[in-house]
């Protein structure tokens, strides 16, 4: 059971990454609770609660603010219930101009074969720095 739920969570990252958004929220519970990084940009809604709050406060915002987006995993360590993945993000702020490559740790809680909880970790003084707010 934990390995299928590494590819959960590396299917969540294929799909996002395809730009297949409804197969990326799929995976999720409907109850799913998303938190961003204190400091970091979108974490002015924290908690999200279910997809669709995801879709409108993280995805939809990310899509607006930013070209070429990306979260690329460099590794996902198995925990059992827990998948916690290692990566950067890419893109360029629409803003500034400004490309960024941000480390990233973004932990995963799952149960029944979907994300129930997600916590982001990530250098927010560089994506400060990179949308012009540091």
């Amino acid at each position: 059971m934990a390995g299928d739920n590494v590819a959960v969570i590396r299917g969540i990252y294929e799909a996002f990454e395809s730009g297949d958004i409804p197969a990326a929220i799929g995976a999720m519970s409907p109850e799913i609770v998303w938190n961003e990084a204190d400091d970091f940009p979108y974490a002015d809604r924290n908690p999200y609660v279910g997809p669709q709050a995801i879709l409108e406060g993280v995805f939809g915002r990310i899509g607006a603010e930013w070209d070429g987006f990306g979260a690329k995993v460099e590794e996902l360590l198995d925990a059992g219930d827990t998948v916690v993945a290692l990566g950067r993000y890419c893109g360029t702020c629409k803003a500034t101009g400004k490309s960024q490559d941000t480390q990233f740790v973004h932990v995963w809680r799952l149960r029944d074969g979907k994300a129930v909880r997600f916590q982001q970790y990530a250098n927010t003084l560089h994506v400060a720095r990179v949308i012009g707010q540091a």
